[in-house]
């Protein structure tokens, strides 16, 4: 028998496959430890970039609808390595401009986070994710 996971994002069963509880573990951490509000999230995000379909696990935006986050969530079994990390900046690409202000890669056991710097206008590694508050105070 299938088992499944309620998604509050997609308002939703999805199957439980051990890369959706990394994401439905993250949705929950996102919002119960950092403070994002599950209104301002979407999972499974469709986006296009030069002709190409893409979609990601988790985007964040804040209370003005602007993409400030995106998650790509693996299953425990798959290394973050850089192909994982290049994924998630490939996405990022489609977002136009200089992107959005955080990418985080996880595996539910590794999570790495990179926070957009704008005066090196480049990505780097941060030991934090940024709780929501920030978000909404760097508008």
């Amino acid at each position: 028998m299938q088992k499944y996971y309620w998604d509050p994002l997609r308002r939703k069963e999805v199957p439980a496959t051990p890369e959706e509880l990394v994401r439905q573990s993250f949705i929950e951490y996102l919002n119960k430890e950092l403070g994002y509000p599950l209104s301002l999230m979407a999972s499974e995000y469709s986006t296009t970039y030069n002709g190409r379909a893409y979609r990601a696990d988790i985007v964040l935006f804040n209370r003005s609808l602007k993409p400030v986050m995106i998650v790509e969530c693996k299953a425990p079994s798959v290394k973050i390595d850089s192909n994982v990390v290049s994924q998630v900046l490939r996405y990022n690409l489609s977002f136009g401009g200089e992107g959005v202000e955080t990418l985080v890669v996880t595996n539910g056991k590794t999570t790495c986070a990179m926070v957009y710097n704008r005066e090196e206008k480049c990505y780097r590694f941060v030991e934090q994710i940024p709780e929501y508050i920030s978000v909404e105070k760097d508008k």
